[in-house]
């Protein structure tokens, strides 16, 4: 096809492209800035099994995720969203945490990368929940308060545990790092039980069935340390659990051994699905200064006499909401001398507190958790990534 001299001139020249925005390097940029359409990427998805197999092709169901889609309160974008966030800060913090940091140092890494990714908005979006960085016995709800002198070391085995939230969806996904390999297979147990366990899970599944190809899995590996032999144990009182809006814990759980819970999963439930196990005695007690708050959903309404106590609630009201918070979050929005407060609250039933969760001394634990959305259609592992 020839073109005249008339169709040259009249071709107009192309405007540039608007470059989408690069993430830096740790990553500070908001995602909203490099998916400017809005979509996020989706999680790893597993086709549901047995009697459910037929959601796949369903056109029913597939129709009822187009409208879940379109619905702003229900759209899978939102966890997605968060779910990118926290794939790209973990993998921040893998290639920057090193033994010689302390607890503090690692917890503002992970954090300002979250609160930055997310955009951190009021209740709208930001931190689903305080930053666990529970090392070796420690399985879980330790992270360093005020004056914490904790530093990491190279026989450390380390459990990172975040949450980000868009609109109060919650992504709560965590793994273990350790620097040198004396514990490597126990942490490839808890990585092969938690994967187990996803895909154990789907609609109309029992929770206890699931604790128990849980338990199978994880209890099938043994650590050798300096010459000695120790079986993995699944921890028997910790548990994933449901997700709830704006609520951590929605009120099922995942336990990590065989029960008789006849409890069904269901369809559109988000469950944290995380596995620990324990080279102890698979089991924890509380332990150590409490770091981890949360108000609770349904609180008694109680005159509260210590006045400083009512402005405290105020405040954590409007911080937080009912998502949990550490004391570092306190004195980051300005609180100060609240101890007393605090502990008021707590006693008063209003605020819950979750002191951190060790087996015994000497004992190393390990933990892998992943969030899935039991679609219509198929599983979505919402936080999915390349690492784990």
């Amino acid at each position: 096809m020839c073109y005249s001299e008339e169709t040259k001139k009249k071709k107009k020249k192309k405007k540039p492209k608007k470059k989408k925005a690069q993430q830096s390097d740790p990553p500070r940029i908001g995602l909203s800035k490099i998916f400017t359409n809005g979509v996020y990427p989706e999680g790893e998805i597993q086709p549901y099994k047995d009697d459910n197999a037929w959601r796949t092709t369903s056109e029913e169901k597939r129709y009822d995720e187009r409208m879940a889609m379109e619905d702003p309160e229900i759209t899978y974008q939102t966890i997605r969203r968060a779910a990118e966030v926290h794939r790209q800060v973990r993998q921040s913090a893998r290639k920057y945490i090193r033994p010689g940091m302390t607890m503090t140092e690692i917890a503002n890494l992970i954090e300002d990368g979250s609160r930055a990714l997310v955009e951190e908005s009021g209740l709208e979006s930001g931190i689903g929940f305080p930053t666990g960085l529970s090392l070796n016995h420690c399985a879980a709800h330790y992270t360093p308060n005020a004056g914490d002198t904790n530093v990491l070391q190279s026989g450390d085995v380390l459990k990172i545990d975040i949450g980000v939230h868009v609109k109060g969806r919650i992504v709560d996904s965590a793994f273990t790092l350790n620097f040198e390999p004396t514990y490597d297979t126990l942490i490839e147990a808890v990585k092969a039980a938690t994967d187990t366990g996803i895909r154990e899970s789907g609609i109309d599944v029992r929770l206890g069935e699931i604790g128990g190809a849980i338990q199978e899995t994880m209890e099938s590996y043994e650590v050798e340390v300096n010459g000695k032999i120790y079986p993995v144990k699944s921890i028997e009182n910790l548990s994933g659990h449901s997700i709830g809006l704006y609520q951590i814990h929605g009120g099922k759980s995942v336990q990590l051994v065989k029960n008789d819970d006849q409890t069904k999963m269901e369809e559109g439930e988000y469950f944290a699905i995380e596995t620990f196990g324990s080279t102890g005695r698979g089991r924890v007690v509380e332990s150590g200064e409490c770091s981890h708050y949360a108000k609770i959903i349904d609180a008694p309404r109680v005159p509260l006499r210590l006045t400083s106590a009512k402005s405290l609630l105020k405040s954590i009201s409007s911080n937080f909401g009912t998502l949990p918070f550490c004391r570092r979050y306190l004195d980051r929005v300005g609180e100060t001398k609240y101890l007393l407060a605090l502990n008021h609250l707590v006693q008063q039933g209003i605020v819950q507190d979750y002191p951190p969760l060790c087996d015994a001394k000497g004992s190393m634990t390990a933990q892998f958790e992943h969030t899935i959305l039991l679609r219509p259609t198929v599983k979505e592992v919402i936080s999915r990534g390349d690492d784990y």
